[in-house]
């Protein structure tokens, strides 16, 4: 007993500060967070409103819009973005590929860019005098510029092209670091009973990399849902709030409008039920059944 509790202290030791610090500064502000989602007010002065804020929600257009716009770069941008992650990782998995590692710094690269700056970048080369315009102008596809961004259909385009560019490297590390653990007899054994590549990739490849394709899949949509800094640098928004995301709602109910920290709490807590839910939808589906 001596050894064990001796053994148990020596873990306190390193445990108890990270507690601490994770104790203070994210499970404290998530209370009262949501504590301040059931009042209301300005400045420092709340008082207690039962749960106005959060029949004010379900009754707010601005709140709808935002979580339709969020909701429809999940739906299109999430399953392009982790298809082209899974297909580019496994022809970087390729044997006979030359110069691999060059391939995999380039697509990774966008990660390690910053937000703001690959956002006002994707804003100059959609803009009406951009790159783009200018480049479809020279090879006569279009006569006249487009408006991308004055666009409600077009801006969110350049929004989901934007992230995707961004964050398909991301996720094809994963990807790769999973197929580079599956044994290659096991390809060699589909080859000699005659299946092509595309039947190994959807009858192997696909099932045994299920796991990390349901991990990448919630941590996408988590990142989705959370999705700020591309809207408000590119679009800010606009046109009319067609590119709004709850994330950007929430900075304007906290710092743009009156403020209403009140609100903006619940708002919040409303992505947390989305995220929550989400995730034990896709454990559902995608996880493994027992027997």
């Amino acid at each position: 007993m001596s050894n064990k509790w001796k053994s148990s202290a020596m873990g306190w030791q390193f445990v108890w500060l990270p507690s601490l610090l994770i104790l203070i500064f994210s499970f404290y502000p998530m209370v009262q967070s949501l504590l301040l989602s059931f009042q209301s007010g300005k400045g420092n002065v709340y008082s207690y409103s039962g749960l106005d804020n959060y029949v004010r929600l379900f009754q707010d257009p601005m709140f709808k819009q935002a979580v339709l716009n969020t909701l429809l770069y999940l739906i299109i941008q999430v399953p392009i973005m982790l298809f082209l992650g899974l297909v580019i990782a496994y022809f970087l998995n390729m044997p006979n590929l030359r110069f691999k590692g060059v391939y995999r710094t380039l697509i990774f690269l966008p990660c390690v860019t910053s937000l703001v700056s690959y956002a006002v970048l994707f804003k100059s080369i959609f803009a009406v005098d951009g790159v783009l315009n200018k480049m479809l102008m020279s090879i006569h596809l279009i006569d006249e510029p487009i408006a991308w961004l004055m666009d409600p259909v077009w801006a969110r385009v350049v929004i989901i092209a934007a992230i995707t560019w961004r964050w398909t490297g991301y996720n094809m590390i994963f990807y790769l670091s999973a197929m580079q653990n599956i044994d290659p007899s096991v390809y060699e054994a589909a080859s000699i009973d005659g299946a092509s590549k595309t039947r190994q990739f959807f009858t192997i490849t696909v099932p045994l990399l299920k796991p990390i394709i349901l991990f990448t899949t919630i941590i996408s949509t988590n990142g989705t849902l959370q999705l700020f800094d591309e809207v408000v640098n590119i679009t800010n928004g606009g046109p009319g709030n067609s590119t709004m995301t709850i994330s950007q709602y929430i900075y304007n109910l906290s710092f743009l409008y009156t403020p209403n920290f009140g609100y903006a709490a619940t708002v919040s807590y409303a992505i947390v039920i989305m995220v929550a839910v989400l995730a034990f939808l896709q454990m559902k589906v995608g996880g493994e059944k027992k027997q």
